[in-house]
């Protein structure tokens, strides 16, 4: 299956992608070029299939082939622990921002068991390894920006303390959105933050790109900037 698999991707490659998304993804050389949207159709098709046997003989080569895997684990239709089990064994292939992000945005699953998977997200949260703990991040940005999680998530931010300049960028992505669905929480909360330097100001950047912030209120948060 993995051949056909191969052969499938190698077929939807675009060479003048390959050099745009190239440069995206630094350091990441194993690029085919084939669109997010061409992919999660081919995901979606294997996952109606026995997308288990493709994950048991998927193969790393390509960056496609390992999004492709992560793409399945987030289509595939079975029980919530079935799932964080593929997860588990897939994060650690992660090594790039653009596959842990489009990951963790296809476990919608996630919606309907928030309780189990925030529990299960908690130790990546503490991990040393940078990818590692982007997925954790990612994964709060991505489904518990909400009333019932929103305090405990920006708790949970401001104990983060990595050098990785991938995580560093999530939080700062992360707090920008918090901030778009909950100022005031979110503006207390910049206000009495152990971020470091960059982070912090990383952030305050994000929130003053938003569409939804109010010039007024971007004025504001350009006068926070830490020198």
């Amino acid at each position: 299956m993995e051949k056909m698999v191969r052969e499938r991707i190698i077929a939807l490659k675009d060479e003048k992608f390959r050099q745009f998304h190239i440069r995206l993804v630094p350091g990441t050389d194993n690029i085919l070029g084939v669109r997010l949207p061409k992919l999660r159709a081919l995901a979606k098709e294997l996952a109606k299939g026995d997308w288990r046997g493709y994950l048991e003989t998927a193969q790393d080569d390509y960056y496609e082939e390992i999004l492709m895997q992560g793409l399945v684990i987030g289509y595939a239709k079975t029980d919530i622990e079935e799932v964080l089990y593929y997860v588990a064994a897939f994060v650690p292939k992660v090594d790039n921002w653009a596959i842990c992000d489009s990951f963790c945005n296809s476990l919608k699953i996630t919606k309907a068991h928030r309780a189990r998977v925030w529990e299960f997200v908690q130790p990546y949260l503490l991990s040393q390894k940078e990818f590692e703990l982007r997925f954790g991040i990612v994964m709060l940005l991505c489904f518990y920006i909400e009333d019932e999680y929103i305090d405990r998530v920006l708790t949970l931010f401001d104990g983060v303390k990595h050098e990785g300049y991938y995580v560093k960028m999530a939080i700062a992505w992360a707090i920008s959105i918090c901030f778009v669905k909950y100022p005031e929480k979110t503006m207390m909360y910049l206000q009495k933050s152990t971020l470091d330097n960059f982070t912090y100001n990383k952030a305050l950047q994000k929130i003053t790109e938003s569409f939804r912030v109010d010039k007024t209120t971007k004025a504001i948060i350009r006068s926070m900037k830490r020198k």
